[in-house]
């Protein structure tokens, strides 16, 4: 017995050896990357911590006001700063992007794509359309940007591709059906171009995040009974324990990708959630039904219309939000002139 516990300590002990080996074997020092969705949030926190590793880094958003605040603030770290406006679903704007960084910062070592969307409410307020741009955002526009760095990436033999997709892309979270769809479409384009590109040296790391406290809440969108939609949202990425801050995600995310880890899931529960589905799938999907028959709200109030976050707060009380009001303000969420706490008097339920 003392022998299998020694043996399984060394075990262990040595795995943990190698993942600090391989993390540190990739040194992010003049490298290129290239960050979509890279101006506020879980990006933006990552541009940052790249900077400060000696990293070329390149951003992009489609709002050019948002763009230009990201720059304000990355260019006083470091000169090796790009960030511009581009809508990542249309091809040519990509292709556009892509040789910009090229002339300016030198050819994509490490892509990372995070640019998303996030709109909540139950199936009955679900347009066409709603599937449509979560699938442009997602999953095209992670194509795209993948096609347009991949042949300088081969012709060194060697690079870095990161997909953040969400524990939405492992388990069917209710109420948020077009983001579930798109996000396990892109775990699996993810997934398989790490098949495909792995003998040419080429890494990709599927990132699957649990609930994170990035200010995102303030720009996803909620329909039918939006305040309510809100505040169950809001609630899960501000409780501790059950979020992490983005500064220890994007840390968590730069190491897997030093290391070429295959797959990334964090938080605790986001993990635990993956295992039982991957054991359990009939109960984790019924439990699910469970929690939206029971627990979210009913079809109504805005119905097919949808309201960001900033302007669904209602009575949740500012105090419960604190932590990712916060990080929101830190990270470049917050609309200039529009304080997180406000709420539209438009907005009704």
């Amino acid at each position: 017995m003392n022998r299998t516990l020694l043996m399984a300590g060394l075990g262990l002990a040595g795995l943990w050896a190698y993942r600090q080996w391989r993390r540190h074997s990739y040194d992010y020092r003049d490298k290129t990357v290239l960050i979509t969705g890279g101006t506020r949030g879980l990006g933006l926190v990552m541009a940052r911590q790249l900077l400060a590793q000696g990293a070329r880094v390149a951003v992009c958003a489609r709002e050019p006001k948002e763009v230009d605040r990201a720059f304000a603030e990355l260019q006083e770290s470091s000169g090796h700063v790009l960030a511009v406006p581009c809508d990542v679903t249309d091809r040519q704007r990509v292709r556009e992007l892509a040789a910009l960084v090229r002339h300016r910062l030198g050819p994509v070592d490490v892509l990372i794509n995070d640019a998303g969307i996030i709109g909540v409410g139950p199936l009955e307020t679900m347009r066409l359309e709603d599937f449509e741009a979560a699938m442009r955002t997602h999953f095209w526009a992670s194509l795209f940007t993948t096609l347009e760095v991949l042949p300088d990436m081969r012709a060194r033999r060697s690079g870095r591709v990161v997909n953040i997709t969400s524990i939405g892309g492992k388990v069917p979270v209710p109420h948020m059906l077009p983001y579930v769809a798109s996000k396990y479409a892109q775990v699996g384009l993810s997934e398989g171009l790490r098949v495909e590109l792995a003998s040419e040296g080429i890494s990709v790391t599927t990132v699957v995040p649990g609930l994170m406290r990035t200010g995102s809440h303030l720009h996803a969108e909620f329909k039918g009974q939006h305040r309510k939609e809100y505040a169950w949202f809001a609630l899960g990425d501000a409780i501790p324990g059950m979020s992490t801050s983005a500064e220890n995600a994007a840390r968590q995310i730069l190491d897997a990708a030093a290391r070429g880890d295959a797959e990334l899931v964090f938080t605790l529960p986001a993990r635990v959630a993956v295992a039982l589905h991957g054991l359990c799938p009939n109960l984790v999907t019924n439990l699910a039904g469970l929690v939206e028959r029971w627990l979210l709200p009913d079809p109504g109030g805005i119905g097919t219309e949808a309201l960001p976050g900033r302007d669904s707060r209602g009575a949740l009380p500012g105090a419960v939000t604190t932590l990712i009001d916060r990080a929101a303000a830190r990270n470049n969420e917050l609309v200039p002139g529009v304080h997180p706490s406000t709420t539209a008097a438009a907005s009704a339920l």
